[in-house]
Formats: C-alpha cells, structure tokens, sequence
C-alpha cells in the first residue's frame, strides 16, 4: 500500500508516528535537529495527510503491518519507532508483533492500556457526533482542548495549525480509526517483555491520557526513560518543545550509540 513520507538525514532509521487527526508535519519542529544525526522517516499513516485509506474495516494492527511492510520495501530492518497518541498504539502494536524490528521505542503521550468501559463510551461518541456535526466542527472543538488551556494564547499559530490540519481529515478516516483504537488490543505485556529501554513522554494536564495511566504504565518495562512536564498536556511537542526535543535525543543516544 501507497505511504506518503518525508525521509531526511542519514545515519541509523528512526521512524516518528503521528497521531490522530495529524499528518507527519506534527513532526517539522524536530526533524532538521534530529536528522542532522539520523534519517528520520516519518510517515502519513494511511488515510491521514497524501497516505489514503485502506479499503473496509480495519484494526491498529492491521495499520501496523502496513507500517512494517512500508519499511521493509524501504530495506529497514531495525529502526527505532516514536509515536504520539494513536501513533503510540502503533509503534506498540509494531513492537508486539515485530520485536526484532525494534532497537528501542518511545510513547509520546500514548499508553499500552486498552480503552476501559468510559473511553469506549467516549470514542462512540466522537463517531456519532462528527456523523452529525462534520469534521471541520469536530476539529474545532476537540482539537484545542489537547494543549494545555494556560498554552493556547501564546501557541495560538500551532493550535491553528493542528485545527487546520485536523478539519481536513476524511470523515471516513476519522470513523474508521476511532473505532479501530476503541477496539485495540491491551499492550502492557509489550512493556514488561520488550528488552530496551522505552521513552515516555508525558503531561501532567494531559486529559487524552491522564496522568495517572502514565504513572502506571512507567513502572511495566525493564527500564523506562521518563519525562513528565508539568505545564504540558498532549502536544508537547509544541508546549515543550525544547525539552521534549532535548529528550528524544538523549533516548536516541542510549539506544542507537
């Protein structure tokens, strides 16, 4: 399947994931740092961005291999995957499947934990309310609430941008992915068997994943490389830019060189 991608820089593959309703331009304040040292590949995930959709149902996993095949036409075998959000249930569902693939991964902002009983509920919801309202609304409403209410005036650009880029995600996209990340499956095991040390990034006012689950989570994998900003909630990469930038490439050293 057709993936749309920016490839900069040489050196060893890392792979940064976005997340939903984003494309891999989330990801443009990092990669002329980060590829100075790396090639950082970093894809539309099918349906977002110039990646389409596959055809009927499908599930994280599914995205995953589509993921892996990608990289593998690419002549990628180990590579180093970070994933924000949804990308996050990627890059764990990857690992689940294709461990060997991985010399390390990061979750920004993301969890292994399964959708309990609230967060399904919620996720039904989000389908029925852009099947009535549209994308453009949807994207409006719930996109300014991932940055922390305290960063929105002074990140504005950013928060437009990402309502911008939201508005312009397919309806179909958005039903198909909010089922499948309802549906996906629980990965703490992942954590607890992967063999390298896994990147967590994360927000104290994060609501998308609450500070809590992450509190859990940092405790499964043999060794955990743990960031936490106070004043930060689901876009860090924008409301700590800097610091977050700074900690993918300390976790990029510790595990590459």
């Amino acid at each position: 399947m057709a993936i749309a991608y920016s490839d900069t820089g040489n050196g060893f593959p890392v792979v940064l994931i976005h997340g939903f309703c984003e494309t891999n331009s989330i990801w443009d304040g990092f990669i002329p740092e980060l590829s100075k040292k790396y090639r950082i590949l970093s894809p539309d995930l099918p349906g977002f961005g110039n990646s389409p959709l596959p055809e009927g149902e499908f599930s994280i996993d599914d995205i995953a291999e589509i993921v892996c095949e990608w990289l593998d036409a690419l002549g990628i075998s180990e590579t180093v995957v970070i994933g924000h959000s949804l990308g996050g249930y990627v890059t764990l569902a990857m690992a689940d499947r294709h461990p060997e693939m991985l010399k390390g991964f990061g979750l920004f902002h993301s969890t292994a934990f399964a959708d309990d009983a609230e967060k399904r509920s919620s996720r039904n919801k989000v389908i029925e309310f852009v099947k009535d309202k549209g994308v453009e609304v949807f994207a409006t409403s719930f996109v300014p609430q991932l940055f922390f209410h305290k960063n929105r005036n002074a990140l504005k650009a950013d928060v437009d941008r990402a309502v911008e880029t939201a508005a312009k995600t397919p309806l179909e996209t958005l039903v198909a992915y909010t089922r499948a990340m309802r549906d996906r499956h629980d990965r703490a095991d992942v954590l607890k068997t992967f063999n390298q040390p896994v990147l967590f990034i994360a927000g104290e006012q994060d609501a998308s994943v609450p500070i809590e689950k992450t509190d859990e989570q940092i405790l499964l994998p043999h060794k955990a490389i743990v960031h936490i900003y106070d004043q930060v909630a689901h876009m860090g990469m924008f409301e700590a830019k800097q610091e977050s930038l700074q900690a993918l490439k300390q976790y990029l050293e510790h595990v590459i060189d």
